[in-house]
């Protein structure tokens, strides 16, 4: 179909007998749409009231950085920590981990042109690889593959840098050399390369890469020594700890116990079943992206009975839909174009929205509270990592309409699921392609 000038004419013709059409012309003038279509009656269901609430930790600010899913586990990980330290601040380093995630970032790239040489410059995975090449974003899968790997350490043994907090340019510089690297393991595995030669490149990539990383973010300590006063005045000190043996008696989170739920309402995923996304990792040797798909109901009760046990829940999902983030309040509806633009219709399902790429997770928090009318929940309380001066003292409000729309992601207990759910993590995983909607990073 094209557009002819009768079809000019007619949508003119149109515009001009709809006078809603006209206003919204002169609302638009000088105003910015998104400040028109904001509704107030549905902002005063932003209500910081809850009557499951767990007592946590001032926020985090991942700054100019897209850490978030980093910053919302090791939120997770300080509150399990600060129970013994019984501190009134306590962070542990974000750019110590973050630090460890570039680099195997990089070796993943690298890993992932060595497997693809015999494909097509111009072949869909090839050019998905190039393009995306590294950045900030992660999965809790791969969070828990560093730490597994590295350990974890005080932010005190590991200070932010201006670099760990304001991470574009460096990616972009990062991504230069990756590129490049690419271009030349590609050209010389055509001209007859073989796997040392190959290697080796990949090798002095990797050095220079880390020389880059250790410049900006500084040199992660083999050893150092912890020392805190608690909330008594308590002065402590422990000499000699390594990222590991901190990990080991501070946290020791139990990974293998937990189990990462999606919700994913799309004909290509059934409920019910395990997922694992190609091409989409940090470690090369860590354990692959393992998701289960269920309904958003087993998700809700299963967020619900973790903080009713005194735990928070890492979730992900997609801030960029009815957020207002002077408030941080997260409404369902909370904008509306439908009457500035005469009554068009704009709603989609959630299916949709992931099928032809309007919605997918692009950031993780934390879920610390829930407030339930007749054994409902109606809101839920977040903690976010964008400091204290949105929402209140950097909380974040969530309706639960909202939570049904664009949570895509929660971490819980695998005790908490079903006979036949838990039988589906032990069946083979459907493999989704790194360009599927649940392949997304949160950043």
């Amino acid at each position: 179909m094209k557009i002819e000038k009768a079809d000019i004419a007619r949508m003119a013709q149109a515009y001009r007998a709809n006078p809603a059409l006209r206003a919204a012309s002169l609302a638009m003038g000088r105003q910015n749409l998104d400040e028109i279509i904001f509704d107030t009656q549905k902002a005063h269901e932003g209500r910081f009231l809850f009557n499951h609430e767990l007592e946590t930790l001032p926020v985090t600010n991942q700054k100019s950085s897209g850490r978030c899913w980093l910053f919302a586990a090791l939120n997770l990980f300080r509150e399990i920590a600060n129970k013994r330290l019984n501190m009134e601040q306590f962070e542990l380093s974000q750019n110590y981990i973050a630090y460890w995630d570039k680099l195997e970032k990089a070796n993943y790239f690298l890993d992932s042109i060595m497997r693809t040489l015999d494909l097509y410059k111009d072949d869909r995975l090839v050019n998905y690889i190039v393009a995306t090449g590294i950045q900030d974003g992660g999965q809790w899968d791969m969070m828990a593959n560093l730490v597994k790997k590295y350990g974890l350490v005080p932010k005190s043994a590991m200070p932010e840098t201006h670099k760990s907090s304001n991470t574009g340019s460096l990616n972009r510089a990062i991504n230069v050399k990756l590129r490049r690297a690419a271009a030349i393991l590609r050209r010389e595995y055509k001209n007859g390369a073989g796997q040392e030669a190959l290697e080796a490149i990949c090798r002095d990539t990797l050095t220079d890469i880390h020389g880059m990383l250790t410049a900006a973010f500084g040199e992660p300590p083999e050893v150092f020594d912890f020392e805190y006063k608690d909330k008594d005045k308590n002065f402590v000190r422990v000499e000699g700890m390594t990222p590991k043996r901190f990990w080991d008696e501070y946290i020791a989170f139990p990974f293998d116990e937990y189990v990462s739920l999606i919700n994913s309402p799309t004909d290509d995923k059934p409920f019910g079943k395990a997922y694992t996304v190609r091409f989409l990792g940090n470690v090369v040797e860590g354990d692959p992206i393992c998701y289960l798909n269920v309904d958003i109901d087993t998700i809700k009760k299963a967020v619900m009975t973790t903080i009713d046990s005194g735990e928070s829940v890492w979730f992900g999902s997609d801030v960029g839909w009815f957020m207002d983030r002077s408030s941080g309040c997260l409404i369902d509806d909370l904008t509306d174009y439908g009457p500035i633009f005469g009554g068009m219709e704009f709603k989609c399902s959630k299916e949709d929205k992931l099928d032809y790429r309007m919605s997918a997770m692009d950031h993780a928090m934390t879920i610390t509270g829930y407030h339930e009318v007749n054994g409902k929940p109606v809101r839920w309380k977040i903690q976010n990592s964008w400091g204290d001066e949105r929402g209140e003292k950097g909380y974040f409000m969530m309706t639960d309409g909202w939570f049904d729309d664009y949570v895509y992601q929660a971490v819980v207990k695998k005790s908490l699921l079903s006979k036949e759910l838990l039988k589906a993590l032990d069946e083979e995983k459907q493999v989704l392609e790194p360009w599927d909607p649940m392949g997304t990073l949160a950043d």
